[in-house]
């Protein structure tokens, strides 16, 4: 997920139903109206002073004041924002758009996960000439990794999603609950709370990839690695299985609430206290106070548990914003991006907005990591969410075909949640479905 999931009830759901990115990965898209080519940081001083026309594809709630923003103080320049639907809906919109050679957008919000199809496909236009690789410090380590891909860069990162725990204190407290440091101890917990209110339940999850791969990811798994066009997919690794043992002592007891994340009964267990924890990205706190008041001043936010009480954690969600190779003006739309993620002005809206940055700088400012929201009892809990983004595990890759793998994930693991069964067979499922699915898209698959 991503914090980009603007209205209550109706927020982005990951599980995604989207394959036809990975066919064109193969034979690129340069054809397609692609203008790519050479720049600097002087063409795009040039090109804001010349100004001209550019389009926005964006769903994240801050988009048209920071468009307004830009407006203000690059005048000669019109951009129009368009909320093309989130993920998916833009996915399946951009991605025809590309083929047809006409209709993109010149620049495009694009999750972390599906970076590297659009990449991949040269549907993208490198922003390394523009000397965009200079701006790697003023970004989180994990965020960056996810824009940097087959050596050049092809886009700057919005928001980060380290994952946390968010648990709810009232209830915590009226079933002598700790705040579990290691699975073993969130498992006990799930345990204890059950046992006493049938009614309740440590956590939901009814079978999300968006969910399950960060999980992976903490736990040391790292079933996928892509070369290029060569790809392994090794869903037995031990970190992968480390994840579906532990899962696996909430699922088959039946500790999870088996309903969907951004349901109206999510929303209700979040408000009412049936549902105590969220184990989710560090956008989220923005959205529960925005989303659930009747929440105030009983939600708090903690480290992710993991396997050995460290402060090892994943990346859950986040989004990038990417030149579209096919515009007509890459200087102007590259000028537009670097100040969209990278100005102090437009970062300051989006975090008006309840956004969670990827950026050093505002990461470490002091009135952020100060602040005391009474949602969260006078909790400082930026300073949470910083140390999380400080300790996200490295080394995690998604497959080049990552929107289509998400799509099958219901259909396999998922099986395992609507039976209450071993997660394993499921991922066994999984695996064979992608290596299928790959070698038939031209990629040499390997397991």
């Amino acid at each position: 997920m991503s914090q980009s999931t603007p209205s209550r009830p109706r927020r982005l759901v990951t599980a995604l139903a989207f394959a036809s990115i990975a066919a064109v990965a193969l034979a690129g898209c340069s054809s397609a109206g692609a203008t790519g080519g050479g720049g600097s940081g002087d063409d795009l001083d040039a090109a804001l002073e010349k100004g001209g026309e550019l389009t926005y594809w964006t769903w994240t709630p801050s988009g048209e004041e920071q468009a307004a923003a830009f407006m203000k103080e690059y005048p000669n320049v019109e951009v129009t924002v368009v909320n093309a639907g989130t993920a998916t809906d833009e996915y399946t919109k951009l991605q025809n758009a590309i083929s047809a050679g006409s209709g993109a957008p010149d620049v495009a919000q694009v999750e972390y996960y599906a970076m590297q199809q659009f990449a991949l496909s040269d549907s993208l236009l490198d922003l390394t000439p523009y000397g965009f690789g200079d701006l790697e410090v003023d970004y989180t380590a994990s965020t960056w990794g996810a824009v940097n891909l087959n050596g050049g860069i092809y886009g700057l990162p919005q928001d980060s999603g380290p994952m946390i725990l968010m648990y709810n204190q009232t209830v915590f407290d009226e079933f002598g609950l700790e705040v579990p440091t290691t699975w073993d101890e969130y498992i006990a917990a799930a345990q204890k709370l059950h046992a006493a209110d049938p009614t309740k339940y440590i956590t939901n999850d009814n079978g999300d990839p968006g969910y399950a791969q960060p999980l992976i990811w903490q736990a040391g798994g790292r079933p996928f690695e892509t070369d290029g066009t060569n790809v392994t997919i090794n869903l037995e690794d031990e970190g992968t299985k480390l994840w579906a043992d532990t899962w696996n002592q909430l699922l088959e007891p039946e500790l999870l609430a088996p309903i969907g994340t951004w349901t109206d009964d999510w929303w209700k267990g979040l408000g009412n206290g049936s549902i105590a924890t969220l184990v989710t990205g560090a956008w989220m706190p923005g959205i529960l106070e925005g989303s659930v008041p009747e929440g105030a001043g009983q939600w708090r936010v903690a480290p992710l548990p993991s396997y050995d009480g460290s402060a090892v954690t994943a990346e859950n969600g986040g989004s990038a914003q990417s030149v579209i190779k096919q515009t007509k003006n890459p200087a102007l739309a590259a000028a537009f991006l670097k100040w969209l993620n990278n100005s102090d002005t437009s970062i300051d809206v989006f975090l008006g907005e309840g956004g969670f940055p990827s950026t050093t700088a505002q990461l470490n400012d002091e009135e952020f990591l100060n602040a005391t929201p009474e949602y969260f009892g006078g909790q400082e809990i930026n300073k949470v969410l910083l140390d999380a983004s400080e300790n996200v595990a490295e080394g995690w890759q998604y497959l080049p075909f990552q929107v289509y793998a998400n799509s099958v994930f219901a259909d396999t693991v998922g099986q395992s949640y609507v039976s209450k069964s071993d997660i394993i067979p499921g991922l066994d499922a999984w695996q064979q479905n992608l290596v299928e699915y790959g070698n038939s898209q031209g990629f040499t698959v390997n397991k």
